[in-house]
């Protein structure tokens, strides 16, 4: 017990001597000054930024659209009969020229038609010639009878008698003779069907031994001399167009210039057109309006050489590009610098923004034309911000 105790009172000076410097430790702790609190410094976001280009007068109008053809048509006979001749070019895709004879009819049957024309005329101009001789005779015993009488006037001489009726029928029939031979000729000269323009044949279904009728189609011609987009835009892109709705009453390239380009494998492919007129009703599901382009000479016809580029075939689809126009200055700015709301957040001197109100011209694929209170050259944020303020800073890539 004694031993216990002993052991307990040689450890109490270590203690105290622990507890001591613990309370000295808290007491200069409680009686240090106590640090400075500081506020950290402001965090000034990062926008990424474009760049605002002034412009004037020329602004690209872009589009879309389909080739197809100019003119396109059925080529159908107008007569009837047994097909005895075909041009063996006469095929799908291949190409025929204005006037090339396509296919004949049998023409038996309709020179008949003439030779009884013709001799029907001939019989009508003998008539004639004896109707001449016999009004000429009652005509003269006529005036022998009048001279007997002492009659001198002919207005109290029948018609009849004086065989001016007969004479006028007479030559009546040779004018209806000669309008039969006319046509007889006419129908003879439709055995043999023409191109009625140069182009490419879609599709036909004639051969030799074929009987056809009267307007029954067996082929279909569509134009090569030149093709037509027709490029749907809002009012707002069309508005940009100068003379548009005049352009319709002109004839010729005098229209706004134009360009079509176009995908074939790996490469791009541009062909030159203009704008040929628009049509004259909105598209009652999109609200657009078709402004017809119209390219000359699609498949190079004119300039074909050796390493001709590919035409521009019917039914490729194809980007367009207008030479609009603008009255007023306009900035050029990338797509993803128009905010919500038409607005554009310009970055200021001091790296502040200014919220700039505008007004859309057009809208492109990367880019978009404004009209607002800008400057040239002044960078615009694109990116990297999801608000702003009016006076708000912000650091850009050029700090």
């Amino acid at each position: 017990m004694l031993r216990k105790l002993s052991r307990r009172f040689r450890a109490l000076p270590v203690i105290l001597i622990f507890l001591g410097t613990a309370a000295a430790v808290a007491l200069l702790m409680s009686l240090a000054p106590e640090p400075e609190s500081r506020e950290p410094p402001p965090r000034i976001p990062f926008a990424q930024t474009g760049v605002a280009s002034i412009g004037s007068g020329a602004i690209p109008v872009h589009g879309f659209g389909t080739v197809r053809p100019s003119a396109e048509v059925d080529i159908a006979p107008q007569v009837g009969g047994r097909v005895v001749w075909v041009d063996p070019g006469f095929l799908s895709g291949n190409r025929v020229s204005e006037g090339q004879t396509l296919f004949r009819i049998e023409e038996a049957d309709y020179w008949v038609r003439v030779q009884e024309a013709e001799a029907a005329l001939a019989a009508s101009r003998v008539a004639v010639l004896r109707e001449e001789e016999q009004a000429a005779i009652a005509r003269a015993e006529y005036e022998m009878y009048a001279s007997r009488i002492g009659s001198t006037s002919r207005a109290q001489a029948n018609p009849l008698t004086l065989g001016e009726p007969q004479l006028a029928a007479a030559r009546a029939a040779v004018d209806r003779d000669e309008g039969r031979l006319a046509e007889a000729n006419l129908a003879l000269s439709r055995t043999q069907v023409v191109a009625p323009f140069d182009g490419f044949v879609r599709n036909e279904s004639v051969d030799v031994g074929q009987v056809v009728s009267p307007g029954q189609p067996v082929a279909r011609l569509f134009a090569s001399r030149s093709a037509e987009v027709a490029v749907p835009l809002s009012d707002a892109d069309a508005a940009l167009i100068p003379g548009l709705w005049r352009l319709g009453n002109t004839s010729g390239q005098g229209g706004v210039a134009a360009r079509v380009s176009a995908r074939f494998g790996t490469s791009t492919y541009e062909w030159d057109g203009y704008v040929d007129r628009s049509e004259s009703f909105l598209d009652a599901e999109t609200r657009t309006i078709d402004v017809v382009v119209r390219v000359p000479d699609p498949y190079g016809i004119a300039s074909r050489s050796a390493d001709a580029d590919p035409p521009l075939l019917v039914g490729k689809f194809v980007d367009v590009e207008i030479e609009g126009f603008s009255d007023e200055p306009y900035f050029r700015i990338p797509r993803a610098a128009l905010q919500s709301g038409d607005e554009v957040w310009a970055v200021s001197e001091g790296s502040t923004l200014r919220i700039v109100p505008v007004r859309v011209l057009l809208r492109a694929n990367d880019e978009v034309f404004v009209v607002g209170d800008l400057e040239d050259n002044q960078a615009v944020v694109t990116g990297g911000l999801q608000f702003a303020t009016p006076g708000m800073r912000v650091q850009t890539g050029d700090q």
